[in-house]
């Protein structure tokens, strides 16, 4: 296991859960304190890549009793997000690319767009990811792939 120091400086100080600040000095033993969270993904059948993610306690806590949910920030203007946990697991098992928002206007999909790409720098360490947006309908679909 890391040192949470080392976890906490890569992560820039964010819980990879809520995106919310961790305060690197709060205690350890309070929910709004820092923890390591970790996850094992099977590369092959000999080989286990374990990652780990800055969380706070609480959030560590309580993604052990219900299914993890990445909210879309509040700031984007995007329409019809598709669920963030569920879509990096699709693209984790199956690679390719998936449309994940539609925006009004190009300015609107390249915010959500950098938005999204730090936010998965976090959520899925493991994976690289890449964004494209496309004119489509009067609008511009945003479409999340693997690379």
């Amino acid at each position: 296991m890391s040192d949470l120091n080392e976890v906490g400086e890569r992560d820039g100080w964010r819980c990879w859960l809520c995106d919310v600040a961790v305060d690197p000095d709060a205690s350890v033993n309070s929910d709004l304190g820092p923890s390591v969270d970790s996850f094992s993904v099977t590369v092959s059948k000999k080989r286990t890549d374990v990652y780990e993610r800055l969380a706070h306690r609480g959030c560590n806590t309580m993604k052990g009793k219900i299914a993890p949910v990445v909210p879309w920030s509040t700031d984007l203007l995007v329409v019809d997000p598709s669920p963030i946990v569920a879509v990096v697991d699709r693209l984790r098992r199956k690679g390719g690319r998936e449309i994940i928002a539609r925006c009004p206007d190009q300015n609107d999909a390249r915010e959500a767009s950098d938005w999204l790409l730090d936010r998965l720098s976090r959520f899925a360490p493991d994976l690289n990811f890449e964004t494209e947006a496309q004119p489509g309908g009067g609008q511009f679909v945003l479409i999340l792939k693997v690379v």
